[in-house]
Formats: structure tokens, C-alpha cells, sequence
């Protein structure tokens, strides 16, 4: 990629980020930048979108059991399988 394209780039991504902090998404730049990727090689934004709701869902599950011990745990199992 030639220096001008790839100050381009990084322009596009300093944007993408800013819209995305104004909106309050919680994404970091990384995480954009693998977003945008995925787009770019033809996966569904759409589904990339439902993707990282999900994924939060889990985190959060993930951490709340943990934050309740042992017990929370074998729940959290319980109730996913």
C-alpha cells in the first residue's frame, strides 16, 4: 500500500471511530477496524451487528457469573446448554 493510500486509510478509520464514539457504540478502533474488514471482504453488516450484541450478552452473563462465585457459574451453564 503506498504512503498516500495508507494515510487514506487511516484518515477513513480516525472518522469511522469518531461517528462510532459520538454514537456511543463501545467499539475501540481495533475493534472497527476488523468490523470494516469483514464488510469489505462481503460479510452482512446486519449480521456482524447482531453478532457483537450477542457477544456482549455472553460477556456480561460471563462476568456477572463470576462476580457471583461458584455457584453463579454452574448456572450460567445450566442455563445455556
Amino acid at each position: 500500500m503506498s504512503d498516500s493510500a495508507s494515510r487514506d486509510t487511516d484518515e477513513v478509520m480516525d472518522i469511522l471511530h469518531e461517528m462510532a464514539t459520538l454514537l456511543n457504540t463501545g467499539l475501540s478502533r481495533d475493534e472497527l477496524t476488523i468490523l470494516v474488514c469483514l464488510c469489505e471482504q462481503g460479510v452482512n453488516p446486519e449480521a456482524l451487528a447482531r453478532i457483537v450484541l450477542e457477544l456482549r450478552r455472553e460477556a456480561a452473563a460471563l462476568k456477572a457469573a463470576k462476580e457471583r462465585g461458584p455457584a453463579g457459574q454452574q448456572q450460567h451453564k445450566e442455563r445455556t446448554v
